[in-house]
């Protein structure tokens, strides 16, 4: 006869004492899908550290030609958060695009002019994080990213005997990691933790894959590129 009783009291126990935690996580202020808008400062620069010049033949003897291309990156990010207690588990994808445009200075003495334009970004990832008060989230981040570079090269020289003049434009492949702080600012209207949220983010990426055919100075053969872009954006957006 007790033991009829003990056990469905047993069973009630050890079901709430696992939905409890179910209920909180699904009431957390980080855990559903969010929307974002970003911008922020972005750098694309080649991997290498060395400069363009330094043989003293007349081309760049100042070291003056900028390497990077900088500008003002902006765009939206959606993504899904979920609570998982001590940590917080999310997904994001990212559209982005960039002012960043570098062109070469008309002072420099080079026979050749260029012009590059970042365009749009593309990233899909994750991200994990802890937070650090009731409505501070700290997190890391990495995924997939790839962005769109366009390039003009122009012959300045005209006795040279060389008219050479093309336009690029590629699509390259990459990994981003990066690190960020979230803030919330609101609690929503709808009683389970929604509501506004700012954030500041850096991130770092690298691309490996871009390529081009250099048919006048080195006999037909890929020239790779390595390229290291540094972001640091600005957020606000809404988790619903």
């Amino acid at each position: 006869m007790k033991s009829s009783v003990i056990t469905p009291l047993i069973l009630c126990s050890v079901a709430g004492a696992f939905a409890a935690p179910a209920a909180a996580q699904s009431d957390s202020p980080f855990t559903g899908p969010r929307a974002e808008i970003l911008g922020g400062y972005d750098t694309l620069r080649s991997g290498s550290d060395v400069d363009v010049d330094t043989d003293n033949d007349g081309i760049f003897e100042n070291n003056t030609l900028d390497q990077s291309v900088d500008g003002f990156a902006y765009g939206v990010a959606l993504g899904y958060d979920f609570d998982a207690g001590p940590v917080i588990f999310g997904l994001e994808g990212e559209y982005m695009d960039s002012t960043g445009e570098q062109e070469g200075d008309e002072d420099v003495n080079a026979p050749f002019g260029y012009r590059v334009n970042l365009k749009r970004d593309l990233y899909i990832g994750a991200r994990i994080g802890t937070k650090v008060t009731p409505s501070t989230l700290l997190y890391a981040k990495g995924g997939y990213t790839n962005t769109a570079v366009e390039s003009r090269f122009q012959d300045r020289a005209d006795s040279d005997g060389v008219d050479l003049n093309f336009d690029d434009s590629q699509q390259v492949d990459g990994y981003r990691l990066g690190a960020g702080v979230e803030q919330l600012i609101g609690t929503g209207g709808s009683g389970n933790g929604s509501g506004a949220f700012v954030k500041l983010e850096y991130r770092y990426s690298n691309y490996s894959s871009l390529k081009y055919n250099d048919t006048l100075f080195n006999g037909n053969n890929e020239i790779g590129v390595d390229l290291d872009r540094h972001q640091v954006v600005a957020g606000v957006g809404f988790r619903f």
